[in-house]
């Protein structure tokens, strides 16, 4: 098997490399730290090709897509992806307008082309890493929830799709909590609660994945959040939300 795995260099993209590595799936890593994907590499005990890339820019990820289309890739984990803590009116538009073009625009892009390939041959996984906050709007930080609602519902639809047609394909989004990774330090924020740590939440995915679940949730702390969201209204939804993420700025 081969899986490509975009913002592979540090998180949950550089431990799902380490644990696909081994399952002796062979590797396509993308990411735009070059020096990383190299010490990566060195490390799995696979097949590897290293691709440095910067995904914000939408003509980079059409031709990623030509330079792995003819490799038959069997996995596919859009994973790159990151965040940006302050209120609407204060954060920086070209940033936000970043975060929607790799959050959203690329894993979008990728798994439309990739797709098309795995349902020809019906057979093929789709991991696309999302969030806890794919379930909610968050004030404080809100083009990041924004774009997790989208990675997530389009998943869903997808993953409904191809039941439907009776397809062999899984399309599977990750949802979880807070993660031991660099988000805190790119989004300018600090989790106010115990985060968890990344390689199991990279090994409990793909085990998820392979078992063909839908939305993958990796603690059980979340996985009761996220059903009791549905039962509070929106307002309140707003007010926990909005708490939880002022909390976060302020110990940053």
């Amino acid at each position: 098997m081969k899986a490509l795995i975009t913002g592979a260099s540090s998180g949950i993209g550089r431990d799902m490399a380490r644990y696909l590595a081994t399952l002796n799936v062979d590797l396509i890593l993308v990411a735009r730290r070059e020096n990383l994907l190299i010490d990566l590499q060195k490390e799995l005990n696979v097949k590897v090709k290293i691709i440095p890339l910067d995904l914000s820019i939408k003509e980079n990820v059409y031709e990623l897509y030509k330079n792995i289309k003819n490799d038959n890739i069997d996995i596919l984990i859009n994973n790159a992806g990151f965040g940006l803590f302050g209120d609407f009116t204060e954060t920086d538009l070209d940033t936000e307008i970043k975060m929607i073009d790799v959050n959203i625009k690329a894993p979008h892009i990728l798994t439309k082309l990739c797709l098309k390939d795995m349902v020809k041959k019906d057979q093929g996984y789709i991991l696309n890493v999302a969030s806890s906050a794919g379930f909610m709007a968050g004030p404080h930080l809100n083009t990041y929830y924004a774009t997790k609602n989208y990675l997530t519902k389009l998943s869903m639809a997808i993953n409904e799709e191809l039941r439907c047609n009776h397809s062999k394909v899984v399309v599977s989004c990750l949802c979880p909590g807070p993660v031991d990774t660099e988000f805190n330090k790119v989004a300018k924020g600090t989790f106010a609660t115990k985060e968890a740590k990344s390689s199991y939440v990279a090994k409990y995915a793909i085990d998820k994945m392979f078992k063909g679940k839908m939305i993958i949730i990796p603690t059980l702390k979340m996985k009761l959040a996220i059903f009791g969201i549905r039962f509070i209204p929106y307002r309140l939804q707003l007010i926990i939300a909005g708490h939880i993420q002022k909390r976060k700025t302020k110990n940053s």
